[in-house]
């Protein structure tokens, strides 16, 4: 069933009753499976699950009763990644400046809203609003046509094939086989960038607090190259190796051999897997900082980790596994969505996010949210001074 997606306040007893009694059957009516964000949160951060829920829905209804301010920048951010199109405005009728019911000095459409159309409801004939949004709701479709409910994808799936074939091959040549794949892209609209900015960028978003750097640039025969499409760095090493590239659009993907391999083959180090994706959260905010992108871009960040069966848990400043946990799979990846202004804040529960399900698989191993938070700041305070 396709989804539609619902924006208004939460916690008000009127609007509850508005949405249940008539917005959640208008759509239900036009064959679509209604998401409210405090109804069918998934347990993600919430600002990335809206994000989330407004690019994957056919069908935005957003009320603008009571003027919140979260209920206008969701309307934005619609607007802002094309759909507009897919988004109904609402409100109570008493918000209609043009309407006698409204009292000067109260609450209303905002004046950048006032202009579209917007279909005011009445709470003592919800029944009426409610056949008055389903036939909206069809007009719409009528006009822009369904497509499936189903948000494009930020990946390019033949881009990211491609790289990952290449770089997999060159891991095994050179012997190794644990790995891990860090991976990000932005949603539209994305910047276009020449090879030479691509290069500047990624050198200045290097982090060189921990070995080698993310997305490593070099000043030897293993530098950066020019591509048709952005550049690309394949640097093998007699324990190591590293490959990634930088498209035009600004996608990133990265292979990278395990650090593990060249200090207690046979291991994966908690402490070492939370400081490695905390840069690498670093390194694609610096990177798309550097590259003008907005503090209100949403970013897709993934990461990948394989080559993990029989290796045990361990820490990498004490040694020693952890009560010989141990994994019994082989692979494991974990995608993510944010903003860049999200990550300040965030830092340590998006790091918690995409390594968690990592550390799980060594017999549910488990962390304190004190531990990430203590790893975590400490890099970053490490690397602010680097």
């Amino acid at each position: 069933m396709e989804q539609a997606f619902i924006i208004m306040q939460i916690g008000n007893p009127e609007l509850d009753r508005v949405c249940a009694e008539a917005i959640v059957p208008a759509l239900k009516a036009c064959g679509f499976d209604p998401k409210r964000v405090d109804k069918h949160n998934e347990g993600g951060l919430l600002k990335s699950e809206i994000v989330r829920f407004i690019e994957g829905s056919e069908i935005i209804v957003a009320d603008l009763t009571n003027e919140r301010p979260n209920c206008y920048l969701e309307v934005g951010y619609a607007m802002g990644v094309d759909k507009f199109r897919n988004l109904i405005l609402t409100a109570r009728d008493d918000h209609n400046q043009d309407s006698p019911k409204y009292q000067p000095g109260s609450a209303k459409v905002h004046f950048d809203l006032i202009g579209y159309d917007v279909l005011f409801w009445n709470a003592a004939n919800l029944l009426a609003f409610r056949g008055e949004l389903e036939k909206r709701v069809k007009r719409r479709l009528s006009i822009i046509g369904r497509t499936g409910g189903v948000a494009a994808s930020a990946w390019d799936k033949d881009w990211l094939d491609r790289h990952k074939l290449a770089a997999r091959a060159g891991l095994s040549k050179a012997g190794l086989t644990g790995l891990v794949e860090i991976r990000h892209a932005l949603s539209p609209p994305k910047p276009t960038g020449a090879p030479s900015e691509l290069l500047q960028a990624a050198e200045e978003a290097q982090i060189h607090t921990f070995g080698w750097p993310i997305g490593v640039v070099l000043h030897t025969d293993q530098r950066p190259r020019p591509v048709s499409d952005g550049i690309l760095a394949e640097i093998p090493a007699p324990d190591s190796y590293d490959y990634w590239c930088l498209r035009r659009n600004a996608d990133f993907f990265l292979l990278k051999s395990l650090f593990e391999d060249t200090r207690r083959h046979g291991c994966i180090f908690y402490d070492t897997r939370i400081i490695r994706v905390t840069e690498a959260l670093l390194h694609c905010a610096r990177l798309y900082t550097r590259l003008g992108v907005p503090a209100t871009s949403v970013v897709h960040f993934a990461i990948h980790h394989a080559g993990l069966k029989d290796r045990v848990l361990s820490k990498a400043v004490s040694g020693g596994g952890l009560n010989a946990r141990k994994s019994i799979e082989e692979e494991i990846g974990t995608e993510i969505q944010f903003t860049l202004a999200e990550m300040e804040s965030d830092l340590p529960q998006l790091v918690k996010k995409l390594i968690s399900p990592l550390l799980e698989l060594f017999d549910f191993f488990k962390l304190r949210d004190q531990e990430y938070a203590r790893l975590v700041d400490g890099f970053v305070a490490e690397s602010s001074r680097s």
